[in-house]
């Protein structure tokens, strides 16, 4: 009995290691393909230019733009959100879940999940 529990824990951990988000180490963008990479070097996701250009990716996700709009993506290719150009303005940058962008003399601080953290003026 002592012995089926513990193989039914070693399982379960094994399960719950399996389900952590994987972490972006690279994206390699060819004329055709952009390929996700995950912390280990293994490609962890490919999806046509055609879907659009990534414009900015941390550990934990990648933002792509195609046309008016940005995406946020998890490492495998999950879509997280949707936002408009016309409200974000430009992506600057990601680190860990949040970007910044810069619409006219605002900076603003969004989650991959689309909340707005935070806005401050932007200093020129």
């Amino acid at each position: 009995m002592i012995k089926r529990i513990i193989i039914i824990m070693a399982l379960t951990l094994c399960s719950i290691a399996g389900m952590q988000a994987q972490k972006i180490s690279h994206i390699e963008t060819t004329r055709s393909w952009h390929y996700v990479y995950d912390e280990n070097g293994k490609k962890v996701h490919t999806f046509s230019t055609t879907q659009g250009k990534v414009v900015a990716y941390s550990e934990n996700f990648y933002i792509v733009q195609h046309g008016s709009w940005y995406y946020t993506y998890t490492a495998r290719g999950k879509r997280l959100h949707t936002f408009a150009v016309s409200t974000v303005g430009d992506v600057l940058h990601a680190i860990g879940d949040n970007f910044t962008s810069k619409k006219g003399g605002w900076v603003y601080t969004w989650d991959k999940n689309g909340k707005k953290i935070r806005t401050q003026a932007a200093n020129h």
